[in-house]
């Protein structure tokens, strides 16, 4: 049995042909047959039409219909816009410059004033796409939308608490964390702007902690 796994949302096995390959392909055409997915991949047309219904069902390929005469229409194949997300990106290297440039504003209220800026846009982002009334629910929303990011999140209530724990089991920006721990200020202050003003960073791996961990004070769930 042919083991796989999921990068990107893409599925990737041990055999020479992998979704990655195909939306590769497309990617490069712009618009292609099955006939021409198959002497590109060298597989049978059963199994060019398997990974495009799957490419489709993740809606990273579309299917146009184009006539031909009196025949039967011609089928092309050409990414969606999430097709089109799926390549590589150098967010790391534009994150860590422009981080780089925030740092060395010499103004703390003009620094100040960025970074709130910055949480302010995001909040909008994660704010729209959160979801549920409760505290838990809303944790959970936001764990599910790092999880979306691939950065693992989760949410625990320990035998005895009364409120929930919201866990980075990874952090979203290692490298800048690196540079300067104010990052840890900024992604609390963006968890604080979406699940209330009551939330606490308790733990950070910084200090030595296995994972960050936030909190909602009383207080702050109350007001929630």
């Amino acid at each position: 049995m042919t083991e796989s796994n999921t990068t990107n949302g893409l599925v990737t096995d041990d055999s020479h042909l992998v979704d990655r390959d195909l939306v590769e392909y497309v990617r490069r055409e712009g618009s292609v047959t099955i006939s021409q997915m198959v002497e590109f991949a060298g597989v049978t047309a059963t199994a060019i039409r398997q990974r495009l219904t799957r490419l489709m069902e993740q809606g990273l390929l579309q299917r146009v219909s184009e006539p031909a005469g009196r025949g039967r229409p011609t089928h092309r194949y050409s990414l969606t816009p999430a097709g089109i997300r799926t390549s590589g990106n150098n967010f790391e290297d534009l994150a860590g410059v422009l981080w780089s440039e925030i740092r060395a504003v010499k103004d703390l209220d003009v620094r100040y004033g960025l970074l709130r800026r910055i949480v302010d846009r995001l909040a909008e982002i994660y704010r729209e796409q959160l979801r549920g009334d409760s505290l838990q629910e809303r944790m959970q929303s936001l764990a599910s939308l790092m999880r979306e990011r691939e950065i693992p999140f989760d949410v625990v209530t320990p035998d005895g608490a009364q409120l929930p724990i919201l866990t980075a089991l990874a952090c979203p920006y290692p490298g800048l964390v690196e540079q300067d721990r104010t990052v840890c200020s900024m992604e609390k202050m963006l968890f604080a702007e979406i699940l209330g003003d009551g939330l606490r960073l308790t733990s950070c791996r910084l200090d030595g902690s296995t994972h960050c961990t936030f909190e909602m004070s009383a207080a702050g769930a109350q007001a929630v």
